[in-house]
């Protein structure tokens, strides 16, 4: 039996359109974000149900940019996942989160959208990036294309 995968749409994030880092943020833009937040979460062999808590949770914090991620720092990250009963990879997922955030930061002036845009909707580059991340994998970048590649072009 298949489990159902979890999509960007049931998180309540709307990828209809590329993002644009040139304006101002929309919810578009941002829920570009909130969906590869959402993958590192997913891509750690957890449960479901757990990892969508997690996303949710971080949510909640609003904990929605790599600034407020990195601002929040490593031990109010692990509380957070630690509520949504992430303990497992707790301490792990917080590091990763806070070296992507801070890569995203460094590398594209704290735009995941700058990333996608420079990308040129070319999908071999946006997977170059961002397994360039230190902890993202194949599979991390697997379940962002599912749901992002279709409103990216690629």
């Amino acid at each position: 039996m298949s489990t159902k995968k979890i999509t960007a749409d049931e998180l309540g994030l709307h990828l209809s359109e590329p993002p644009s880092p040139t304006s101002s943020p929309s919810t578009t833009s941002t829920d570009y974000f909130k969906w590869f937040l959402a993958c590192l979460l997913f891509g750690n062999p957890i449960q479901q149900s757990i990892a969508k808590s997690a996303y949710n949770t971080l949510i909640e914090h609003d904990l929605t940019t790599p600034d407020a991620i990195v601002d929040a720092g490593w031990d109010k990250l692990v509380e957070i996942l630690d509520e949504a009963h992430y303990a497992r990879y707790d301490y792990s997922t917080a590091t990763k989160l806070l070296n992507v955030c801070g890569a995203i930061k460094e590398g594209y002036d704290g735009s995941f959208e700058r990333l996608l845009e420079e990308a040129g909707g070319d999908r071999g580059v946006i997977e170059e990036r961002l397994k360039g991340f230190k902890g993202v994998g194949p599979k991390t970048v697997e379940i962002f294309l599912r749901d992002a590649g279709p409103p990216l072009g690629i």
